[in-house]
């Protein structure tokens, strides 16, 4: 049973505990405690608890309520632990099931997806955007139904179990599967099923939807409200009283220029170079990011609004004339992609991150996520993809295939010149890359030069090659929202020269002769390029000092991976440090201690690998170190630390 929109289900560590008092069932349904669950379910930390006792055979059922690593559109998904065979039978059989439901009711569209990955398996149904709790529903029962039918013996609990679960879901009045308790025979679910989708349908949203898709509008939706067009040309209506076709008042209504932008670096210096160029163009530029939500330079609410929340909240921004909208993996696998129509998207990389996470495990199923996006790029719009990234140029064929189209595509890449961008240009596609120095856009067989890029502070010189691409990625994007390049060419002449233009990304200050980064870099490749921009400044003679902390929410591997890339640099000091902001179910001094013992095992000494407690302890620790000629990286993820070190570096300039 689905719960809350956005509290998905939580896995409990641990084996399961104590039988619980389940009286509020039919006194035929008997459900097994964990002492009598099978033996491999109960040693299996991943199978799905609810408040209840009952065991269910998957980790998490979820609605997924736009373009999604599966389909193009609205659907749900259940995830299934290694405990569980997702043997062909299984599969077969839950195809079937899904199939016939989807036939009962009528659904035009039927695709259905399945998924294996290293955690176990994904199994995940299309379905109507006004039926998706009950796909849920659908999903869960295909799988239990089919587990029965293959083993009755081991698996006839699962029907008490699903009812017991529904007991929890009526607590969730926006969900109407809880007015009718699920069965398995078949008959009787086909009925209930029917049942269920006359209490959810809703045949006013889909007739606007309709609508708005026939004039070439997007919209955004939720469990509250129904947004036609976007910023200052949206209006919204509460889902409980829809108004018909007749009475919208269409002429009123547009979207404004939005771009998306994903990648695993520097999603956030490319939204807000995109958004620099939207002001310097004139419009009111709002922004959703890592950080929180903007408007200009106003801050509308700090935090991580990298998510679906962070685009629906500027995007029904009245105020807002162009949107730029990071979009981060986590929101994508959970939710799927909130917008419904963009007018361009920037993938900016893939690199090695979060695997594990949702059945990603390696880079080819991160590009793939991140390809999302090209599902709701407009047919007017461009994709902006990096040429230089191996991930990427693999599935940009297969696009066609995914999504049954393929965007106009644009290419980025460090080489003007490479052969991607060379015949991305011969088939008319328009590119960006660097050429002699300068950072050269073409489009439509004119070549546009931007300036040289060693005169672009975001370069660092020139050095910082990951903000080059960046760069590039953006001026694909903002040409693209009918930006003139000479806007664009005056915002990357000076973007990147105050601190208050890209605060958190490779900020740069000087303290009493020594050198300062303050950074964001959160995986081994964006610490990698911001120590290569470190080395540079310090030019061999001057010490390296830096922070190094990680989230909780990588595996042990992935944490030593970082202190590798640290190693790799020869660092004089490294403060390990707790980001305590970001310890995701990690026990506090966990990862320090995995980082230290690391560096310690790659030979750094002893002295060179203090610990510093809180990230602005460590930054304490660092600033006290420095001495004139030294460099220090100081990476910070939290935005109180990040904001308390800068006060202190702008008192000690």
């Amino acid at each position: 049973m689905v719960l809350a929109l956005d509290a998905p289900l939580k896995r409990l560590p641990g084996a399961m505990t104590g039988p619980r008092d389940l009286g509020r069932i039919a006194a035929d349904a008997h459900v097994p405690t964990a002492q009598e669950a099978p033996l491999d379910a109960r040693q299996n930390r991943g199978w799905r608890r609810l408040i209840v006792t009952p065991i269910l055979p998957f980790d998490d059922s979820r609605r997924l309520l736009g373009a999604n690593l599966f389909f193009a559109g609205t659907g749900a998904v259940l995830d299934i632990g290694l405990a569980l065979a997702v043997d062909p039978a299984l599969v077969g059989a839950w195809r079937e099931r899904v199939e016939r439901a989807g036939t009962h009711l009528a659904w035009t569209s039927r695709e259905t997806a399945v998924r294996r990955h290293a955690a176990g398996a994904s199994l995940a149904l299309r379905a109507p955007v006004d039926q998706l709790y009950l796909a849920t529903e659908i999903n869960e029962w295909a799988l239990c139904a089919s587990l029965i039918d293959g083993d009755a013996g081991r698996w006839e609990f699962l029907g008490s179990a699903l009812a017991a679960a529904a007991l929890d879901a009526a607590k969730n009045a926006a969900n109407p599967a809880a007015a009718i308790p699920p069965v398995i025979d078949e008959s009787a679910a086909l009925e209930r099923f029917a049942q269920l989708a006359a209490l959810e349908g809703n045949p006013a949203l889909c007739a606007l939807l309709d609508a708005a898709d026939s004039r070439h509008l997007s919209h955004l939706l939720d469990d509250e409200e129904l947004t036609l067009g976007s910023g200052a040309g949206a209006r919204s209506y509460p889902m409980g009283s829809l108004p018909s076709i007749a009475a919208v008042r269409w002429d009123g209504l547009r979207d404004v220029p939005t771009a998306l932008v994903t990648g695993s670096n520097g999603k956030t210096t490319t939204v807000r170079l995109l958004a620099a160029c939207a002001r310097a163009h004139g419009w009111h530029a709002g922004f959703n990011c890592t950080d929180g939500v903007y408007i200009d330079h106003e801050l509308l609410e700090a935090g991580d609004y990298s998510g679906p929340a962070g685009a629906r909240w500027v995007l029904r921004e009245p105020r807002v004339q162009a949107a730029m909208l990071e979009t981060a993996r986590g929101g994508i696998l959970r939710r799927g992609i909130a917008v419904s129509r963009a007018d361009a998207a920037v993938i900016t990389n893939v690199s090695p991150d979060h695997f594990g996470e949702y059945g990603i495990d390696d880079l080819e199923g991160l590009a793939r996520t991140k390809l999302t996006v090209a599902a709701v790029v407009a047919p007017h719009g461009l994709l902006v993809l990096n040429a230089d990234d191996a991930a990427l140029r693999a599935q940009a064929d297969g696009l066609g295939r995914r999504f049954g189209r393929v965007p106009p595509l644009g290419w980025f890449a460090g080489d003007a010149d490479c052969a991607t961008l060379q015949d991305a240009r011969a088939r008319g596609a328009p590119t960006c890359g660097v050429r002699a120095g300068r950072l050269i856009l073409s489009l439509r067989g004119i070549d546009h030069d931007l300036g040289p890029v060693a005169a672009m502070p975001l370069t660092a010189g020139g050095v910082a090659a990951y903000n080059t691409a960046n760069l590039a990625g953006a001026a694909l994007a903002a040409m693209t929202l009918r930006i003139p390049a000479s806007t664009i060419a005056g915002v990357f002449a000076r973007f990147g020269g105050s601190p208050r233009d890209n605060p958190g990304r490779l900020m740069r200050y000087e303290m009493a002769g020594a050198q300062v980064l303050v950074d964001y870099a959160h995986n081994p490749e964006g610490l990698r390029g911001l120590l290569t921009v470190a080395r540079h400044l310090g030019r061999g003679a001057g010490r390296l000092g830096m922070l190094l902390g990680h989230a909780g929410n990588r595996k042990d591997a992935d944490i030593q991976q970082v202190a590798r890339v640290a190693a790799e640099f020869r660092p004089d000091l490294v403060v390990v440090k707790e980001n305590e902001s970001q310890l995701r179910g990690r026990a506090p001094g966990e990862i320090p201690r995995i980082l230290r013992a690391e560096l310690l095992r790659l030979g750094l000494p002893e002295a060179a690998c203090p610990s510093g407690g809180s990230e602005l302890d460590a930054a304490r620790i660092a600033l006290a170190w420095a001495r004139p000629g030294d460099v220090l990286v100081l990476t910070l993820h939290s935005a109180d630390a990040r904001t308390a070190v800068l006060a202190m570096l702008e008192g000690r300039r």
